[in-house]
């Protein structure tokens, strides 16, 4: 289901000259401008490109292999796709709209693009990342609420050697214009029932470039909108397997089948597959319906409905799968409840107790809601769904949760919500 190596040779493409992409209109005709910035790009976290004399290339061995996002390589075609996340930009304001212009050579068949998201005011999370896209003014990201801290992310498509050279990043943010109400503070976040995979690869690289060990806990969704940067915990989900067993784990690679397919979100901003149903991947609609004549964006025949991958991991050890599965997944940062990061992979216990039975697994770096709190100090228990409990320790940083005013117990059911 995975396209994973992006070293494979590629036919030559000629560099077309310098291009500027996303270049403005004349000054007179812009809008107001909050703030403008030009990232450095020496300090950025890359996955799969590599910094040549202060440009960005794509690193052929550690990219993961997507279509090419705006350009002349023909549907179906993929080609190594590598991430360059920049550090955050604190803003004088809010905006909901940023304007990218990325200068360097762009070949035919290949592409720069940036993605942009912002921290969220009512979780501290971030948004997802809003691939740019031509609009007035340039390449425009529009953020879904209004935001004072944005983040880019440079996406370099092509092939190795004879793909993008990137030299520069602007980005210029506007103020927000009104036209989006600030996030309620009670949003539980979206849940679907999907078909689960199995990844394996175990010494392959995911699309945020972290190595694949035996054993790992980590899932892939179909698309870079919900794609965590190496070692965060910035998108997590909640899986529960029909054992009622749970797990939660970070999203830190791109698949199955597909990479622009954020089933998860409504028609009107889902980036592709916007005639099919909010919460149905594109996948699963090919595999049981003969959607898209049953084949994926490569056109590849769908050989199972797979709308997330597991790592062994998370598969075998925390949701004790012996075969694919349906499984129902919280998309947790889809939600307005404060996450907070585990350290450590540890049990999820049924109760506040050492001896009550385990019923998953939290991977190291998932981030967690923590509903509220049991004990103090070392008796200090966590609840992060009902009969869903961790040890205090686990989690460093929980905020202000509430007290519980009860232990609450039970199995989580197949709809992925819990009972008792």
């Amino acid at each position: 289901m995975r396209l994973r190596s992006a070293a494979a040779p590629f036919a030559s493409l000629a560099l077309v000259g310098a291009l500027a992409v996303g270049v403005t209109p004349p000054a007179a005709a812009q809008p107001a401008v909050l703030a403008i910035w030009t990232p450095d790009l020496t300090t950025g976290e890359p996955a799969g490109v590599r910094l040549d004399g202060g440009s960005v290339r794509l690193d052929g061995a550690g990219a993961y292999l997507a279509p090419v996002e705006e350009g002349s390589a023909p549907r179906g075609a993929a080609v190594p796709t590598g991430l360059l996340t920049l550090r955050p930009q604190q803003l004088p304001g809010a905006t909901d709209r940023v304007v990218t212009t990325v200068v360097g050579d762009v070949p035919a068949g290949s592409d720069a693009v940036v993605d942009v998201r912002g921290r969220r005011a009512a979780t501290g999370g971030w948004t997802e990342w809003i691939p740019a896209e031509p609009g007035a003014g340039g390449m425009v990201a529009e953020l879904p609420e209004p935001t004072s801290e944005v983040q880019g992310r440079l996406v370099i498509t092509g092939p190795p050697g004879s793909g993008p050279t990137v030299r520069g990043i602007t980005l210029a943010a506007q103020p927000a214009t009104g036209r989006l109400a600030q996030a309620g503070a009670e949003q539980a976040a979206v849940h679907y029932r999907v078909f689960a995979t199995r990844e394996g690869l175990v010494g392959g690289t995911t699309a945020n470039g972290h190595v694949i060990t035996e054993r790992d806990h980590f899932v892939a969704l179909p698309s870079r909108r919900g794609l965590s940067t190496r070692d965060t915990s910035d998108y997590s989900v909640k899986v529960c397997a029909p054992n009622g067993r749970c797990a939660f784990a970070p999203v830190w690679d791109v698949g199955p089948w597909n990479t622009r397919d954020d089933y998860w979100n409504p028609p009107s901003v889902r980036q592709e597959w916007r005639d099919l149903p909010q919460g149905l991947p594109q996948s699963q609609a090919a595999y049981k319906n003969g959607y898209n004549d049953g084949k994926d964006q490569f056109d590849r025949t769908v050989l199972n409905p797979a709308g997330i991958d597991l790592a062994d991991g998370l598969f075998w050890d925390a949701l004790e799968l012996d075969d694919n599965a349906w499984v129902t997944v919280d998309y947790l940062w889809t939600g307005n409840e404060r996450l907070s990061a585990v350290v450590g992979d540890l049990p999820v216990l049924a109760a506040p107790d050492p001896a009550a039975p385990p019923v998953g697994i939290a991977a190291n770096g998932a981030a967690v809601p923590v509903q509220c709190v049991l004990g103090q100090g070392a008796d200090r228990w966590l609840r992060i769904g009902a009969g869903q409990y961790l040890a205090g320790a686990a989690v460093p940083d929980i905020g202000a949760p509430p007290g519980c005013a009860t232990a609450v117990t039970g199995t989580p059911d197949t709809t992925g919500r819990t009972a008792g």
